[in-house]
């Protein structure tokens, strides 16, 4: 095979044994790599209806077709495992150094099982897996680790994936790093801890072949060109941070936990404003033309010093959503997150969660007591410096840390049950995976694709706020068309996740960002990388064959359709002001949008995937265990 190495390596971390796993090349042309091929993974390896926390969730990991190749935000892997807070599957993408190294290791996946009596830092170098002490990386942060093991092993070509402290402290939402980059969301960080995995480290030396080289790098020469012109401009001068002001234009920006969608103050936390006071320098994935990253440093005040990447999706859970309007300690906030090792999104909405229940008399000040405050915090909507002390007592697990670091389905239930009190009525999670930074109730298209989400709360599975956004489809209302749409969407969103591409990327193919533009080319890319003869409708089945592994292992977990659902708010409690005021999603809305939605995957009206459909899409074993009649 070409682009591969047709292997996948398991490790059991108990036993410190190791086995290979040859996948045939029709396996390949099903899975791709990336989330689809982690997914698939974890549906052969995990064992129906475990803990998270159990022997039984092995950590899959998946690389990247062009991992290693000319073809631009290519290297990238995909991590995937059963989630501690939702209990589905949590899949999750992250780029640069890490995979090229797996992939110039000769590995196309690593299935890591069972669980280490000791803390374990397991070492694969190319052909050999060691299993040395990891001891003495116990309390450092997920960059000092990996700089550590470099150090340690004497050679700065090592990469590796590593948690921080708060993936040590089984923080439920602690996440993976690599590189800088983060598999961010579902709490990977915690299943790695749970199995006393500190990290992962690579050396690979070999080469990686393709099946034509001239014709690759043709293909990513043009698309690197594109990469510099106008339908990145925004990305490389401001990043994603620019959604700031977009959001709060049309009224969408969450604020105080999903209160507004407005923010009065949100030109001090804007993209341009972060640009002209704290940018220090912009940094890019490997194999990346574009380069959105903005590095950005806090120059005074009590959080001088405090330096890390910003992005929209953390910036507006850590300022806006929390009615911070000081950049500082915004920045402050996610340096926390990425250093120690934390989703900076759902550490954001639990900390919003809590301001509001501090707000509404559900939670006192004495209940933030900590060493450093032993009276508590007074945490009120933009208090920054209580935020980042609460953050630090989440790390640390601290005080009303230790509940706040489950998450808010798990802490609401908890605070509702000992105090009487409704608090899960603005607990802004779905199926347990805190919100995005798109408030749903006036985008009707992207609220369904929320709700069905496999992996939660999740923007990036479902790419349905785009048309809703630019006016493909009319936000404010429901329609017999949204279900199609909404599908679609998350189907294409699925093509980039498992090849894995990063989206960025997707007007640079021809100018236009839909199918029409990028299938052919993409196809190209596959076929001059593996040999191929892939057309148009393979990769469109991509994206389908993705999402259904997903969809599948959930309901092998036990899923049913009220597990597909929005939070209180957004379908009780609308706008009072800004565009988007006077809006929900109402209970009715919502069950006529599932309705067709089900309707247009193919599905039950129960939301179950038919027998054929699974056969017809290449997965006899998935039908034969959770395959029902079609309707």
């Amino acid at each position: 095979m070409k682009g591969y190495s047709g292997k996948i390596l398991h490790i059991d971390l108990k036993t410190r044994k190791t086995r290979v796993e040859e996948k045939p090349e029709e396996w390949y042309k099903l899975w791709i790599g990336g989330v689809s091929m982690a997914s698939r993974l974890c549906w052969e390896n995990i064992v129906p209806g475990c803990d998270p926390y159990s022997p039984e969730n092995p950590v899959c990991l998946a690389n990247g077709i062009f991992s290693g190749t000319p073809v631009p935000v290519g290297g990238k892997f995909g991590l995937a495992s059963k989630s501690p807070l939702t209990g589905f599957l949590g899949d999750s993408l992250s780029g640069s150094w890490f995979s090229i190294a797996l992939k110039r290791a000769g590995w196309d996946g690593v299935v890591l099982h069972n669980s280490s009596d000791t803390w374990v830092n397991v070492f694969i170098d190319d052909d050999r897996v060691e299993f040395l002490d990891a001891t003495y990386l116990l309390g450092k942060g997920t960059f000092e680790t990996e700089e550590a093991i470099r150090e340690k092993l004497g050679d700065d070509q090592v990469r590796s994936c590593t948690i921080g402290v708060c993936g040590e402290h089984m923080v439920r939402y602690a996440n993976v790093t690599n590189d800088g980059r983060q598999a961010g969301r579902t709490g990977h960080g915690a299943v790695w801890a749970s199995k006393k995995l500190k990290a992962l480290s690579v050396r690979g030396t070999k080469g990686v072949s393709v099946a034509d080289p001239k014709k690759l790098m043709e293909l990513s020469f043009h698309i690197s060109k594109e990469a510099q012109g106008k339908d990145t401009e925004k990305y490389r001068i401001y990043g994603t941070a620019t959604n700031m002001l977009n959001m709060d234009k049309i009224g969408l920006l969450p604020t105080r936990n999903y209160q507004d969608g407005t923010f009065e103050h949100v030109n001090l936390i804007s993209g341009e404003y972060l640009d002209a006071h704290h940018k220090v320098k912009v940094i890019a994935c490997a194999q990346c033309p574009i380069a959105c990253e903005q590095m950005s440093i806090v120059k005074t005040g009590p959080f001088a010093g405090a330096m890390t990447g910003v992005e929209y999706e953390s910036l507006q859970a850590n300022s806006s959503n929390l009615g911070i309007s000081d950049m500082r300690a915004c920045i402050q906030l996610l340096e926390i997150a990425d250093h120690d090792g934390m989703d900076s999104m759902s550490m954001g909405v639990t900390i919003s969660y809590a301001m509001e229940c501090y707000e509404k008399g559900v939670l006192k000040k004495e209940d933030f007591a900590s060493k450093q405050f032993p009276e508590g915090l007074e945490l009120n909507f933009g208090n920054g410096e209580a935020a980042v002390t609460l953050a630090k007592m989440i790390r640390d697990r601290e005080g009303i840390g230790d509940l706040l670091a489950e998450g808010t389905r798990i802490a609401c239930k908890k605070i509702d049950a000992e105090r009487g009190t409704e608090s899960w009525k603005w607990a802004m999670n779905i199926k347990g995976l805190e919100c995005p930074g798109y408030d749903a109730r006036a985008l009707k298209t992207f609220s369904v694709g929320l709700a069905t989400g496999t992996r939660g709360a999740c923007h990036n599975r479902s790419s349905a706020y785009d048309p809703d956004i630019k006016g493909e489809v009319n936000r404010f209302t429901v329609d017999e068309t949204r279900g199609k749409v909404a599908a679609e969407s998350e189907e294409y969103a699925a093509v980039y996740d498992t090849l894995p591409l990063c989206k960025f990327i997707r007007r640079c193919f021809t100018g236009k960002a839909d199918r029409a533009g990028a299938w052919p080319a993409i196809a190209e890319l596959i076929n001059a990388t593996t040999g191929w003869n892939y057309g148009y409708d393979d990769v469109d089945l991509i994206g389908i064959r993705a999402h259904t592994i997903k969809k599948a292992f959930n309901i092998r977990e036990g899923w049913t359709e009220e597990d597909d659902d929005l939070p209180w708010r957004w379908k009780n409690e609308p706008f009072t002001k800004g565009a988007s005021a006077g809006y929900t999603v109402s209970e009715e809305e919502l069950a006529y949008l599932k309705d067709i939605y089900y309707q247009a995957k193919g599905w039950t009206k129960e939301g179950l995937i038919p027998s054929d459909l699974l056969i017809k899409l290449g997965m006899p074993d998935v039908a034969e265990q959770i395959g029902v009649k079609g309707e």
